[in-house]
């Protein structure tokens, strides 16, 4: 009964959602193969657009993993698909690393995407923000705001899980996908980023996950590796605590440590935001 009153919920807002999105007749998908994005891609592919392109932008934020994740749902998927590259660690106001950081590094691949779908003559933008978004500060929203981006998921009233089960109930393999964000969110707002950061901060986090541990950040705070998971997988991981120290140290920490209060979103957001960018 559970399961139905769930599912009921995407039997109710799929086919809104599709409607709306043919209503578009063509749309370019900001796509970083997560749950939000592939779902979103997922809902478009089925409403019978005249045309559809999903973007992915790579940068020194983005792991290689996203990027061959991206590539294989919007293969499955049968979507044209589109890779562009985003010098990031060249734009000053993105590696200084301000409160405004997410805004600036948005508006220049958001830009990019932009740029894309109107070589392509696509006339919609669309990226996968939901309402729980809206909780965090996300002052990237502005800039796509400000880019003319649409938002179906949020103006749907779709939150995060129940996406993850809409997705689930269309076989997507993103349902469960542990959540994402770019590389740089792992480094404190004012210090800045710096190609070797983002490097070891990849690294570590691949090497936990090999590990057989799903949902993992670390932290970076100079020499300093902050790990954080969720609560169930705290205990597991300190029993191997010695291998995994040793891991780091050999990538460029020269202290580990573990964060026992878990994995939180938006951990490492500024607690004063600047008065400029709005939370959205």
């Amino acid at each position: 009964m559970l399961k139905e009153t769930q599912y009921r919920v995407c039997d109710e807002k799929i086919p809104v959602l599709k409607a709306g999105l043919k209503d578009l007749k063509t749309a370019a998908v900001a796509f970083s193969g997560g749950v939000d994005s592939a779902f979103l891609l997922a809902v478009a592919a089925a409403s019978g657009l005249e045309r559809l392109m999903a973007v992915t932008v790579d940068s020194a934020f983005v792991t290689r993993e996203e990027i061959q994740r991206a590539r294989q749902v919007a293969h499955d998927l049968g979507v044209d698909h589109q890779i562009l590259t985003a010098d990031i660690l060249n734009a000053p106001r993105v590696v200084e690393n301000s409160p405004e950081r997410c805004y600036h590094c948005k508006k220049k691949v958001f830009s990019l995407i932009k740029d894309a779908a109107g070589k392509a003559g696509i006339a919609h933008l669309v990226h996968g923000v939901n309402t729980d978004d809206m909780a965090d500060f996300r002052p990237g929203m502005q800039a796509a705001v400000e880019l003319g981006f649409l938002s179906p998921l949020l103006d749907a009233g779709l939150s995060k899980r129940q996406i993850r089960t809409c997705s689930r109930q269309m076989g997507l393999v993103t349902w469960d996908l542990p959540s994402q964000s770019c590389l740089a969110t792992r480094i404190p707002s004012g210090n800045p980023i710096t190609p070797e950061a983002l490097g070891k901060i990849e690294q570590a986090e691949a090497f936990i996950k090999s590990l057989g541990f799903a949902h993992v950040r670390v932290r970076c705070h100079g020499r300093l590796a902050r790990i954080e998971t969720d609560e169930k997988s705290i205990v597991p991981m300190i029993r191997i605590r010695r291998q995994i120290s040793a891991a780091l140290k050999n990538m460029g920490f020269a202290f580990v440590g573990m964060d026992m209060d878990g994995y939180r979103t938006g951990n490492m957001n500024p607690h004063e935001p600047d008065a400029g960018i709005k939370p959205r």
